[in-house]
């Protein structure tokens, strides 16, 4: 199954939908896609049967209002799962992996009030002068758990997508000197969708500690990173075992992979040069791709004004 939220041209507002025949196909019982959560995906099997019976509307793919699948998640973990991506970054500022990374999938909060949909404008962070995308692959929970065996912690996953974290790298590089954060460097915009992709879907890509999906990367056109999702060093079961270490995972949390390699901006620029694949400018137009999961797109806006603290 493919879920959304979309905004129904019935009534104006937001409403789970299901992708079929290429066509979004409007639930009437329910407003949020949230609500389907919370077991063992029966609820949400039984209300792909009422949207296809009886569906709010029938909308053609390309003209739907699309929302983020879950567009205020309890919360948003980051990860920093790629090997590929951190020790090519490492190695090009001349520093060696540190042990402890094999040893801890360590992760940071990101800010769901900035959940953007899969198809935006995306306004640069006030104060930022190199903007930056980062191709990610992501996870949702379905089922409140804690202290979860990363056996345990798979079974609560209620489907995956795509995800785009958007960064200011020059405000992050600042925090990131204090010992904190990164706060306002991954403030501003983060992008989830078009679909959330339940896992039956995906079972037949099965490789490595996630799913064979190419993911790709393109700014104006021009390709930029491609990577495959089947890459991680550390699994989503071990992930959000992690994450539930000592308190617990809720419905609808977001669990996000991390940079794929090659799949940013930062990496890039650091590789080869700035000349070569030059930071985000309003204007710009960033495509986010991968096998079945679809496309997320962002047009980059300017900030708002910058109002000083002092």
């Amino acid at each position: 199954m493919r879920w959304t939220t979309y905004v129904s041209p019935s009534d104006g507002q937001p409403h789970p939908g299901l992708l079929s025949d290429g066509s979004v196909h409007g639930l009437r019982a329910a407003t949020r896609l949230l609500d389907l959560l919370g077991d063992d995906g029966e609820q949400l099997a039984r209300a792909a049967e009422q949207a296809l019976a009886d569906p709010l509307d029938v909308v053609a793919e390309a003209d739907a209002r699309l929302l983020a699948p879950v567009p205020v998640p309890p919360s948003v973990r980051d990860f920093y799962a790629y090997e590929t991506h951190v020790k090519t970054y490492r190695e090009a500022n001349g520093q060696a992996m540190d042990p402890d990374w094999y040893e801890l999938p360590v992760f940071y909060f990101q800010n769901p009030a900035a959940i953007c949909p899969a198809r935006a404008e995306i306004p640069m962070p006030p104060g930022c002068v190199r903007f930056d995308y980062e191709l990610e692959f992501a996870a949702v929970i379905g089922r409140t758990g804690a202290n979860l065996a990363p056996d345990e912690a798979e079974q609560h996953i209620a489907g995956y997508l795509l995800l785009c974290d958007w960064s200011a790298r020059d405000l992050q590089a600042r925090e990131s000197r204090h010992g904190m954060g990164p706060v306002k460097g991954k403030d501003t915009a983060t992008s989830l969708g078009p679909w959330l992709i339940t896992p039956d879907e995906l079972a037949p890509r099965r490789a490595g500690q996630a799913f064979d999906l190419e993911m790709r990367a393109s700014v104006n056109g021009r390709p930029y990173s491609k990577g495959n999702a089947g890459d991680l060093y550390w699994s989503f079961g071990q992930m959000i075992s992690y994450a539930s270490r000592g308190t617990r995972v809720q419905t609808g949390d977001v669990i996000g992979s991390g940079t794929v390699g090659t799949g940013c901006i930062l990496e890039l620029s650091t590789v080869h040069s700035e000349e070569e694949y030059p930071w985000l400018k309003p204007g710009d137009e960033v495509t986010l791709e991968a096998d079945l999961l679809g496309a997320i797109t962002g047009r980059i806006t300017g900030p708002q004004a910058l109002h000083p603290l002092k």
